[in-house]
């Protein structure tokens, strides 16, 4: 298959990697790992970032201080990145994981300098801790490393096949969008990820495109340019 985006950066959320038996279900873990594989055996440069919210989101942290609330999330995201790791290292892919935080006990510390060397010699590079400071998101994360390592665009594998209208879960009428505009996803309000990570992408020229992961031959279809969900752009 003839790839359109060569090098991405994947945002995964946490929650696909737990269950409601483990935050970090090693079954889940397996199943993202495979995901990752398929884009890597197509001959794509993966990027990764995973969220924390199987463990701990710091804007959903109740009456915690924000700043210490969103440093338990950063490690929470540590812990996932690890565990996505194992994950790659059990099916013979490599991997690297960098962290916007100083742990090297567990992982190296990133730099852009690092990151592209890392993926130029065919490693998949996990990016673990966000951006390394609160009040940003995994997707503001996730859009500002598809920035640094220069990729192809940002795929966004979601619970869901695309951009929506309204909640299709809750509303029926909800239309699906095949593709947007930066400016109309923020002009409509649209859940397709947090401002900043999309105002972020449309200063950068960062194509983002969304789609579901239950879908196994979405993540390699979408880095081939197929219509698989919604196109930002």
């Amino acid at each position: 298959m003839e790839l359109k985006y060569k090098r991405v950066l994947l945002k995964m959320s946490g929650e696909v990697l737990g269950s409601k038996d483990a935050p970090v279900d090693g079954a889940k873990v397996a199943e993202a790992a495979k995901h990752i594989k398929s884009l890597y055996d197509a001959g794509v440069q993966v990027g990764v970032v995973c969220g924390g919210g199987n463990i701990m989101r710091g804007r959903d942290s109740g009456p915690m201080d924000r700043n210490r609330a969103d440093s338990i999330g950063m490690l929470a995201t540590a812990i996932n990145a690890l565990s996505l790791e194992q994950g790659l290292i059990n099916i013979g892919v490599p991997v690297r994981v960098l962290s916007a935080v100083n742990i090297e006990l567990f992982m190296d510390t990133y730099s852009a300098r690092l990151a592209n060397a890392s993926l130029d010699n065919g490693e998949v590079v996990i990016f673990a801790c966000g951006s390394g400071l609160p009040f940003f998101s995994t997707d503001t994360a996730a859009a500002l490393r598809a920035a640094q390592i220069n990729a192809d665009a940002l795929l966004l594998a979601k619970n869901i096949d695309g951009v929506y209208s309204a909640d299709p879960k809750k509303d029926p009428a909800a239309v699906k969008f095949d593709t947007l505009t930066y400016d109309e996803v923020i002009a409509k309000q649209l859940r397709a990820t947090d401002l900043t990570a999309i105002t972020l992408c449309r200063e950068t020229g960062m194509k983002i495109v969304v789609f579901s992961m239950e879908d196994d031959s979405a993540f390699v279809r979408a880095a081939a340019g197929e219509n698989v969900g919604t196109v930002i752009s």
